[in-house]
């Protein structure tokens, strides 16, 4: 999205994906170490699935590359909640703080704290300049010195807005109105109908009938997707805050604000799918639980499966001449690293990377650096997947079935055909690698 459609509801920034979580690993592959490449996914749904539903036994290895610095410290961070040991942050408590970082616009003063420790400690990892990362899943060593400073600062930025004695340089409130104000126009009077509008005749349509109205229209109105527990949601969330270079007067100026997703929702990544058939029950052709309630139960099974592939890290050694280490869960055999923005393009370049990857996953909003030198990096046996424009509401039917088609198009001239042993699917298109 251009900086200068402002009217846009997907945002010019991705802070969680438009599709449910996806266990990215081929069933076909399950032994050896299995390279992951997650191009522009925004939150880490995917990540956690893979690494929950993969075997104890399996070498994972995820490489991570966004499109900007912001979404990198976003995912750094819900990647370090989720690695907090059990004895310290309960499985309970952690999907709260999770789901209300994750998706609320604000937030409560406790996990205001809880986010001051995390980017304190984060500012630890991406500063030291030892050659291993002090948490394997939290790897920014491949990252440029640019890259890991402007980290830093985001973080330290962070903190420095929880500093402020709740008076943050952004208020959130006014910047997520003043975004529906500009995607609504002359229809910002009567927005509580339009609201109504894209969740019955869209979201649910597509099948998202769990998404509550109550919560959906809280959400569109304030931002405010996961309430709960009883507190006050009047703090800032920094972490959904960035800076959107506009024109003015033939200069460009940089706006601090909010300029994520205000129509789609939070509740794809975690709270439309799962696998507890009692929790999609209806009644009177209503649903009884919410994709809140979905999301909650989907983030428990998530961490408790992580709790039990994870050993807690001790500080043992000593030495000081040891890499210092955060004291977080390690997970058996799995690592996470973060690749530079401009990756994409330099990894066929590199001999380490020829036919590395086993799965290759694009975003919708990534999807138009799909090319030829994706088969270079594509391992033989390869998977590719794409996520489709299902839930970017702005588009039309006509819009969405021309993109599924673009798809195609790019995977066709990349090398790719579509993978017949996979289900149809409107959500994400699977290819592998075309026979020679």
């Amino acid at each position: 999205m251009s900086a200068g459609r402002v009217s846009e509801g997907a945002g010019c920034i991705t802070w969680w994906g438009f599709s449910p979580a996806r266990n990215l690993l081929s069933p076909e592959k399950s032994e050896g170490e299995i390279n992951v490449l997650l191009v522009g996914s925004g939150d880490p749904r995917h990540i956690l699935k893979t690494i929950a539903d993969s075997s104890a036994k399996q070498k994972l290895h995820i490489w991570v590359m966004e499109q900007s610095m912001e979404v990198v410290a976003r995912q750094l961070l819900l990647l370090y909640i989720t690695l907090i040991p059990k004895e310290t942050m309960g499985i309970n408590e952690k999907t709260e703080v999770f789901l209300e970082l994750f998706g609320n616009a604000e937030i409560r003063s406790q996990t205001e704290e809880t986010l001051r420790q995390a980017a304190s400690q984060l500012i630890l990892s991406v500063t030291e300049t030892v050659e291993d990362a002090m948490h394997a899943c939290l790897n920014t060593t491949f990252l440029k010195f640019k890259e890991r400073d402007e980290l830093a600062r985001i973080f330290k930025l962070w903190i420095q807005q929880i500093s402020s004695s709740g008076s943050s340089p952004v208020v959130m409130s006014k910047a997520w109105d003043y975004r529906v104000r500009q995607h609504l126009g002359t229809r910002y009077d009567s927005r509580k109908g339009c609201f109504d509008w894209d969740l019955k005749m869209k979201l649910h349509e597509k099948g998202c009938g769990v998404i509550s109205t109550k919560q959906y229209m809280q959400w569109r109105e304030k931002g405010l997707a996961f309430e709960m527990r009883e507190g006050v949601y009047q703090r800032t969330n920094p972490t959904l805050v960035s800076t959107r270079v506009f024109n003015h007067k033939g200069d460009k100026v940089g706006f601090q604000g909010y300029w994520g997703d205000i129509v789609s929702s939070p509740y794809l990544s975690f709270g439309i799918e799962t696998d507890d058939e009692s929790l999609l029950r209806t009644q009177n052709r209503q649903h009884v639980k919410t994709a809140q309630d979905i999301s909650c139960s989907n983030m428990q099974g998530l961490f408790q499966s992580l709790s039990s592939r994870g050993r807690c890290l001790t500080t043992a050694h000593s030495d000081a001449e040891k890499t210092p280490k955060l004291n977080l869960m390690q997970l058996s055999g799995v690592s996470v690293t973060f690749l530079p923005l401009d990756s994409l393009q330099k990894l066929p370049l590199k001999q380490k990377y020829c036919h590395y990857f086993n799965t290759i996953y694009f975003s919708a909003n990534c999807v138009h650096q799909l090319g030829p030198m994706m088969r270079q990096i594509a391992a033989p046996d390869a998977v590719l997947v794409v996520e489709l424009a299902k839930y970017i509401l702005d588009l039309n039917k006509r819009q969405e079935a021309g993109f599924v088609e673009k798809v195609a198009s790019l995977a066709l001239e990349a090398g790719f055909e579509p993978w017949r042993e996979h289900a149809a699917d409107d959500v994400y298109a699977v290819f592998v690698p075309q026979k020679k």
